[in-house]
């Protein structure tokens, strides 16, 4: 079949006629009004020749006269990869051989570049691909333009954006004209009443939001010429049944991750928030949102006691952009204080508040005695998540995952370390008038007892000792080496104690279903590579580190002799910089002692998604990372397929994984709130974010956004979008840091302290607006980072 009319397409016919054609096909089965015309099957098009008497045919079947002349490939208009623009369209088509010539040069476009390219970045293989061609009788339009049946601004999907023109809606497409814009809420302008119904009726029974093409003909007629989802609208929060907008605080970035969570790894880290929020007397609902961590601060927000200091909870972890956010939304009326908003008293909150009280008091006042007792406590974590002896059963296997952290002395890990955070918070307002911020940043570098920089200087002292091996280091791509590392070929670097130490750890390391060191070490030899690549000794990562703990001791000694004239503020905020240099460098041993439960839970359930394997019931062990452990249990007990399920979770992971921005805070509506923010303002070149490590310097920019494959040379720029530990190894050569989301005592910031580099935090777009190779100067004291030309 060579030749399709519009109005004679069923159902199931993407494959012949391309994604575009069966929505147009679609739309017409529904009764909406679209402008008549055919297709040229994507079987003409594997032919490769064009069907000209076929064509001849339908186009006088048509009437003849203008038409358009659009693609409809088989991959375009999909739920995910919309490829708006990436094809060829013609309009005002006139006579046979014009129109043969359209067809052929759509055809033709399947195979262009910027198609190629978006096929690519999609993660959409070329080969299978086909293209057939719509033509259609042109309408003359007085009006047209787009709809979009949510506010792709905003993401708000109570309202509706609409772009117009006079004349031909390319005009909206490519910019060429001038659009008038509106936003239908409540209300809408009377000539758009039926485009708003238009839509209405669209989203409803194709069950999203749409991206709809329209226009008015000079008879006041509305015809619709497109209709295809919005795919680029961060996915709404979970249905909760209550009437009143709630609000969501996402919490990946409190541990540096962007990039979606694992099914498996999302249970886990349900739990595992929920409980340390519990400990401080803090209940929220945890979320999945678009694969990521969100919690429901709603009933918080409407309290009337909880609200005062929600902003100021936020200020640690999450940093100024969810601050900035939430003072939004507190202002907003529909979240004003309610009666019963928070929930009743926890009466296991004023335990926790004496043991708090308690466990601070204790750690400030004897820091070394608390180091000691945080140090015994990891161990005694790492030994009670020692896998068990002796043969198991998949059976047996799931229920070590299952079973209760059995935890140790979690006490003894938690109040040093929070010790620690506000020694390091609170001296900043004491010592107002004496010091500024940048000095008392400067008296937090250089910290000792921090396990990420033990880990990172290990890996350092790893890297100068490879001697004759440095060539093979450099010149051999991670993942051959590490390949070689696991068959037994690699020379002995000494990388096997290395990861007798850290090899639980990687990026994006509190996702269970995530890989760790020992299992591929390919991001470690990438790190070794960029360490050898360092060649002037004072830039030595050892050297830099130490320099930082002098200037540190150094700037705390002057401080101390300012605040003599303050004789008790100035004196109680010098000993609190001093228990700051005892015991914040502490931060990082919670995380490190819970990775060993999560490592063990991970090869748990990597033995069992092995067993499903070799029965046919996954694809492949780590599959099993795509379930839930009901699923699990039931593939385990009841041979159940898990496939189908696992297929499409790996399919939304991998469109997740392609996002590259998440909202800091989300309203229930589907509203990103940094979005209705008033902008910031800032000179031109200029971008305005937190200085969050002092220190001024200018460089060639590095954007980054996978540390495993990273290449980042002496001195350059590290701009990323969020970091964890797994990724300080990349700061060790790095001349200064910037991260679009975090806090100031958020693990990016902290170690770039450590090493006394300067960094810029909570700069929005920063990896879409700074160039790999693009000169720019970071100010950690001011917090700006000032854009040179971009590189061409």
């Amino acid at each position: 079949m060579l030749v399709v009319a519009l109005s004679g397409a069923v159902a199931g016919m993407t494959e012949l006629i391309g994604g575009k054609a069966a929505g147009l096909a679609e739309l017409i089965r529904r009764g909406e009004r679209v402008p008549a015309g055919f297709c040229v099957t994507t079987e003409a098009h594997r032919s490769g020749i064009v069907p000209g008497t076929e064509i001849a045919e339908a186009y006088a079947r048509l009437g003849g006269g203008a038409v358009a002349v659009r693609s409809s490939a088989t991959a375009e208009d999909l739920p995910d990869a919309s490829f708006a623009g990436q094809y060829d369209t013609f309009l005002g088509v006139e006579g046979i051989d014009e129109l043969l010539a359209a067809v052929a040069k759509c055809w033709d476009s399947l195979h262009g570049a910027r198609a190629v390219a978006y096929r690519e970045a999609h993660d959409i293989g070329h080969a299978g691909v086909r293209m057939s061609v719509i033509v259609q009788r042109m309408v003359e339009p007085e009006l047209a333009g787009v709809l979009f049946t949510a506010n792709v601004a905003t993401g708000c999907r109570t309202e509706m954006l609409v772009n117009e023109v006079a004349g031909l809606g390319t005009a909206v497409a490519d910019g060429s004209g001038e659009a008038n814009h509106y936003v239908l809420g409540e209300s809408t302008p009377p000539h758009l009443a039926d485009l708003r119904a238009a839509g209405e009726r669209l989203q409803d029974h194709l069950g999203c939001p749409q991206d709809v093409e329209w226009a008015i003909d000079r008879d006041g007629t509305l015809w619709l010429l497109q209709s295809r989802p919005i795919t680029t609208l961060f996915p709404l929060p979970p249905p909760t049944g209550k009437p009143l907008p709630r609000v969501y605080v996402e919490f990946g970035n409190v541990q540096g991750m962007l990039q979606p969570v694992t099914p498996m790894g999302m249970a886990t880290l349900r739990t595992q928030i929920a409980a340390m929020l519990a400990a401080v007397g803090v209940r929220a609902e945890i979320v999945d949102i678009g694969g990521r961590l969100y919690g429901d601060l709603t009933d918080l927000a409407r309290s009337r006691t909880a609200r005062k200091r929600l902003v100021k909870l936020l200020a640690v972890d999450f940093g100024p952009r969810a601050q900035a956010a939430m003072e939004h939304v507190l202002a907003d009326p529909r979240f004003a204080p309610v009666p019963g908003a928070g929930g009743a008293a926890n009466p296991a909150a004023l335990g926790t508040a004496v043991r708090a009280v308690s466990g601070i008091l204790r750690a400030l006042a004897r820091p070394g005695a608390a180091r000691v007792r945080l140090s015994r406590a990891v161990d005694r974590v790492r030994d009670v998540s020692a896998l068990p002896e002796g043969p198991q059963s998949a059976a047996d296997r799931l229920r070590y995952v299952e079973a209760p952290d059995p935890g140790a002395g979690p006490d003894d890990i938690l109040w040093p370390i929070v010790a620690g955070m506000l020694a390091a918070t609170l001296p900043a307002r004491l010592l107002q008038g004496i010091a500024t911020p940048a000095e008392i940043q400067t008296v937090l570098g250089g910290m000792p007892h921090n396990v990420t920089i033990e880990m990172d200087l290990a890996l350092w002292h790893l890297a100068e000792r490879t001697g004759e091996h440095r060539e093979l280091l450099l010149g051999t791509p991670p993942e051959e080496l590490a390949a070689r590392y696991r068959n037994g070929t690699l020379p002995e670097l000494g990388l096997e104690t290395f990861l007798d130490a850290y090899g639980h750890r990687g990026a994006a390391e509190v996702d269970l279903g995530v890989p760790r060191w020992a299992e591929n070490p390919a991001p470690v030899f990438a790190t070794i590579a960029n360490y050898l690549r360092v060649t002037d000794p004072e830039q030595a990562p050892d050297r830099r580190f130490a320099a930082a703990a002098a200037t540190a001791e150094a700037t705390l000694r002057e401080i101390a002799r300012r605040a003599r004239r303050r004789p008790v503020r100035g004196r109680l905020a010098v000993l609190l910089l001093r228990r700051a240099r005892a015991l914040a460098g502490l931060r990082e041993a919670g995380k490190f002692a819970g990775l060993y439960r999560l490592r063990a839970m991970r090869q748990q359930l990597l033995l069992i998604g092995a067993d499903l394997t070799a029965a046919g019931r996954l694809g492949r062990p780590d599959d099993i990372m795509f379930l839930t452990l009901d699923e699990v249990r039931a593939a385990v007990h009841d041979a159940s397929d898990p496939q189908p399920a696992v297929a499409a979770r790996k399919a939304v992971h991998r469109r997740e994984m392609r996002r590259r921005a998440v909202p800091v805070v989300l309203l229930s509506d589907g509203t990103d709130v940094e979005t209705v923010l008033p902008a910031a303002p800032a000179a031109e070149g200029v971008l305005i974010g937190v200085g969050a490590a002092p220190g001024r310097i200018s460089g060639a920019a590095r954007v980054v956004t996978d540390p495993a494959t990273a290449r980042v040379e002496p001195g350059e720029i590290l701009v990323v979008a969020t970091t964890d530990p797994g990724w300080t190894p990349l700061f060790l050569t790095a001349g200064a840091l910037v991260t679009e989301t975090g806090a100031v005592m958020a693990h990016g910031p902290t170690v770039a302290r450590e090493y006394g580099i300067p960094a810029v935090i909570s700069v929005p777009g920063a990896t879409r607006k700074i160039s790999t190779g693009q000169l720019v100067t970071v100010d950690g004291a001011a917090g700006t980072v000032t854009l040179g030309p971009p590189v061409l």
